[in-house]
């Protein structure tokens, strides 16, 4: 889009505000062939609404870009997503870049694998952009938010399924118009531990492995075309297999086993966190006894439950027995954890 350059004096503060989603993990991830055959890491991620991160920032023009602060003041990747985005709007609209002050808040739990480094970063690029008057288009903050945080999950996009390549922040596919009909009963793993991702061994894929993740790529861009819950539940399900060969959950088999006496279509699982979810079909009968069914099912087994929400637009969400009482893990935060982010881990998220 074409941004619109505001007309203030010089010296006049502006400020701006941003907000980004988060997601629930992710329905596919693998290593995936681009549209020149080369192989690329990529992921499909199932959206959720609800959680998000909020920013504010106040340009200050006339200050040197290093006069920039932060609060939280351990935020350094969204630090660093605001020094990179007040260096592109200003570069657009032929301004020397200046500082500022930046402020974040949010509610997505850290270390659960929903996204809250991405939201973070996405909501700061957003606010910076705002406060410039101008809204930078979706390449250019993937682009940003990559150089920000090493990868990055696609949340500055709409809500259509696609095939991302979180690296480098670019589509490889769009899978079609909106995921299938789902309604997802979610839980965390471990007990909602924050996994350190950087902690977890490096999986290298060889050609059996691509080729199965093409296929499963392929039954997924079926089930978005058709509607098909079912083939999406086995495609998320075989994806959560492979994921399970690095991540360990020992709760997974149980997991798997839930999905089968409860008639769910499948699970997912955030593949660098602990954020799983069982999937159904809205259209099978009986799904109010379903959700709860499952809800019981999970604290039998020691799994908290933690959210039960759908993929429809618009829908209420089915009720469940209860939800976790645990109080909000996190105001913002940082993924994947690690030395970069410094902070208390977080608690299971009362979603």
């Amino acid at each position: 889009m074409i941004p619109a350059a505001r007309r203030d004096c010089p010296g006049t503060d502006r400020r701006g505000a941003g907000h980004a989603a988060c997601h629930h993990g992710e329905i596919l991830q693998g290593t995936f062939l681009d549209a020149a055959g080369n192989r690329c890491a990529g992921l499909v991620t199932l959206p959720m609404s609800g959680p998000g991160s909020r920013a504010e920032f106040t340009l200050r023009p006339g200050t040197p870009p290093e006069a920039l602060t932060v609060r939280p003041g351990d935020r350094t990747k969204a630090a660093r997503a605001a020094a990179l985005a007040v260096e592109e709007c200003a570069r657009r609209l032929g301004q020397p870049p200046c500082g500022g002050e930046l402020r974040i808040s949010g509610d997505i739990p850290v270390g659960l694998g929903m996204g809250s480094s991405t939201s973070d970063v996405i909501a700061v690029i957003r606010a910076v952009a705002d406060s410039y008057a101008m809204r930078l288009p979706p390449a250019a903050v993937a682009r940003l938010a990559v150089r920000a945080e090493l990868a990055c999950d696609p949340l500055m996009l709409d809500a259509r399924p696609v095939l991302f390549a979180q690296r480098e922040g670019r589509v490889l596919e769009v899978l079609g118009r909106r995921l299938p009909p789902l309604v997802v009963v979610g839980c965390a793993l471990g007990g909602g531990t924050p996994v350190d991702t950087l902690s977890l061994p490096a999986r290298v894929h060889d050609d059996h492995d691509v080729r199965a993740f093409e296929r499963l790529r392929m039954l997924l861009r079926r089930a978005v075309a058709t509607g098909d819950a079912g083939l999406l539940g086995r495609v998320a399900t075989a994806s959560a297999r492979r994921g399970q060969r690095v991540l360990c959950h020992p709760e997974f088999d149980a997991l798997v086993g839930i999905a089968r006496r409860l008639g769910a279509v499948g699970v997912q699982i955030a593949h660098s966190g602990a954020v799983a979810g069982l999937l159904l079909d809205p259209a099978v009968p009986g799904l109010r006894h379903r959700v709860r069914g499952c809800v019981r099912a999970l604290e039998s087994d020691g799994i908290p439950a933690t959210r039960t929400f759908t993929t429809l637009p618009n829908c209420p969400t089915p009720p469940t027995s209860k939800e976790s009482p645990s109080g909000p893990a996190h105001r913002g935060g940082h993924r994947p954890t690690g030395s970069d982010t410094p902070r208390r881990p977080a608690r299971l998220p009362a979603l």
